[in-house]
């Protein structure tokens, strides 16, 4: 009934519907998609996927393709749970600018306001000042374990980078990450990383309630997304994590340490099942593609239940300027809880200009293009090809080749 209801003030608050001619004939459209999903399965570049493409609040595609767990031969189910990694981003992000609208923070307070002793130097030993924009915008200068090489420092400190079972604290965590120097003066230039999981404590000390409660009051109780949480309530239903490999992508032991340029990323897939690890802002949650959905079309239709007007459209505007991030193609800037499309020639990409998107290193990507009303979700259990192999590609152009 929740999701119902929802579904209506979608449709009042964007004020149109899609009308009939803009639309392709639904036959032909989910025929293109399934080649594609069906020819990355063949192709064993992954294992299986969800897919749900909603144009204007209506649903054009959805459908659960593959396995969910090869070894048992279980498919692929619509309402099958994923380890979300950095899906979780958005919704901390989203978090904060609640927060922020009720006045309990501002954009621009110091860090050390809620976390005083949360003081990383720069090179030259001078401690500057980290604000909650910052940490939202990833211009704070922190970094990810596996951005660096071996031996970095934050592989000498033990940084966590939420997607291990490393058995420490979040508090214990931040102590090394301050440990560490900051790649850079906050504000002077753009770096992904460990920015939302210390934005997840600031959420703590806030409210004095723990991340997943908040996150419970504020984005998915309200949104009805009845699955997605830090710890998984229904394991049965978890997808079987897998990373890329020939001739066939390889199961994930508990311990699993993916190759990453100069460096690995650890997962830990049992992280999602394990009530004692600490709830990770930037990688911790799971969930399923249709209550991810429903977040992402709260989002795109400027649902006055989640965000204030201002905080809405702020989300759709580039923090970053005309500056290109680093990690993604050329065109790509930075919004306050994902990356923004401010140049599709530069980007070669069919999307249109303000589409907002990301992923997740277990292997998904997302993308919300407003201008098309087009809300995408591509969730897989391959990591990465689900994430920044050809198989998401390939979906956006069967997809757009297709409107």
């Amino acid at each position: 009934m929740l999701r119902k209801m929802g579904l209506v003030l979608f449709v009042l608050l964007m004020g149109r519907t899609a009308s009939a001619a803009s639309l392709p004939t639904e036959s032909a459209f989910s025929e293109r998609i399934d080649r594609v999903v069906a020819k990355a399965i063949s192709e064993n570049r992954i294992v299986g996927a969800v897919v749900i493409v909603s144009r204007d609040g209506k649903v054009l595609y959805e459908k659960a393709s593959g396995l969910a767990d090869r070894e048992r031969n279980l498919p692929m189910q619509k309402d099958t749970v994923f380890r979300l990694a950095s899906m979780t981003k958005p919704i901390t992000s989203v978090a904060v600018l609640r927060l922020a609208d009720q006045n309990l923070l501002k954009l621009d307070d110091p860090v050390t306001k809620w976390l005083p002793d949360f003081r990383p130097r720069t090179a030259d030993g001078k401690v500057p000042i980290i604000t909650i924009r910052h940490l939202l915008t990833h211009t704070s200068g922190l970094n990810y374990t596996f951005f660096e090489a071996k031996g970095g420092p934050y592989h000498k400190f033990g940084v966590s980078d939420g997607l291990d079972d490393s058995g420490i604290s979040l508090d214990e965590n931040l102590r090394r990450i301050s440990r560490a120097p900051l790649l850079f003066a906050p504000g002077t230039s753009w770096h992904y990383s460990l920015a939302t999981d210390v934005l997840g404590r600031v959420i703590e000390k806030v409210t004095n309630m723990d991340l997943d409660s908040v996150i419970r009051k504020l984005i998915t109780g309200p949104l009805a997304m009845k699955d997605t949480e830090f710890v998984a309530s229904h394991p049965e239903r978890l997808a079987t994590p897998y990373a890329d490999g020939k001739p066939v992508p390889v199961r994930m032991p508990p311990l699993y340490r993916f190759p990453f340029g100069s460096s690995t990323i650890n997962f830990s897939p049992s992280r999602a099942v394990n009530r004692n690890a600490y709830f990770s802002g930037g990688a911790g949650m799971v969930g399923t593609a249709a209550d991810y959905l429903w977040f992402l079309e709260a989002v795109r239709t400027k649902d006055i239940s989640v965000l204030k007007p201002e905080s809405s459209k702020a989300v759709f505007e580039s923090s970053t300027g005309r500056t290109s991030i680093q990690i993604e193609e050329p065109g790509w800037g930075w919004a306050l809880m994902s990356a923004i499309l401010i140049d599709p020639k530069a980007a070669q990409s069919p999307q249109n200009k303000g589409t907002i998107g990301w992923g997740g290193v277990y292997g998904h990507t997302w993308w919300v293009d407003p201008v098309a009303g087009l809300t995408v979700i591509i969730l897989t259990n391959t990591a990465v090809e689900g994430m920044s192999g050809s198989f998401p590609s390939e979906v956006k152009r069967a997809i757009y080749d297709n409107l």
